[in-house]
């Protein structure tokens, strides 16, 4: 007899979330810039991933992941204060640019938890 594992922490499954998410966008050309970058300070934003597109467009990445889709899945966990969190994130982000380049907001979202695992990317998920 085998002793059952523990179900992974909310953290861990959003940290596989992630790394499904970069390796489908790795494989897709985009080469990773940073990843989980917060602003300082109580309140900021984080931006789960940063990449840069082949055309030099540089991504904003969020990665949501649900282990159902009761309640609208993953995507619908996406609301206007966490949008405006991870734009706020971006401009902190960009200040370190003399001349920042072209950016988009992506979402990847990942439904069903750890054992069949369903990835949709959506490019250009909203805007700034």
């Amino acid at each position: 007899m085998g002793t059952a594992q523990p179900a992974p922490s909310t953290r861990q499954q959003g940290q596989r979330a992630e790394a499904l998410a970069l390796a489908h966008l790795q494989a897709a050309g985009l080469h990773l810039v940073e990843r989980n970058y917060r602003t300082p300070g109580r309140g900021g934003g984080e931006i789960d991933l940063i990449l840069r597109d082949r055309d030099g467009t540089l991504v904003f990445v969020e990665v949501r992941s649900r282990a159902s889709q009761a309640f609208g899945g993953a995507a619908a966990s996406i609301g206007a204060g966490k949008r405006r969190r991870i734009v706020l994130a971006a401009r902190h982000y960009l200040m370190r640019w003399p001349a920042p380049p072209a950016c988009r907001f992506d979402v990847v979202v990942v439904d069903g938890g750890t054992r069949a695992p369903q990835l949709q990317w959506l490019q250009a998920a909203f805007d700034a």
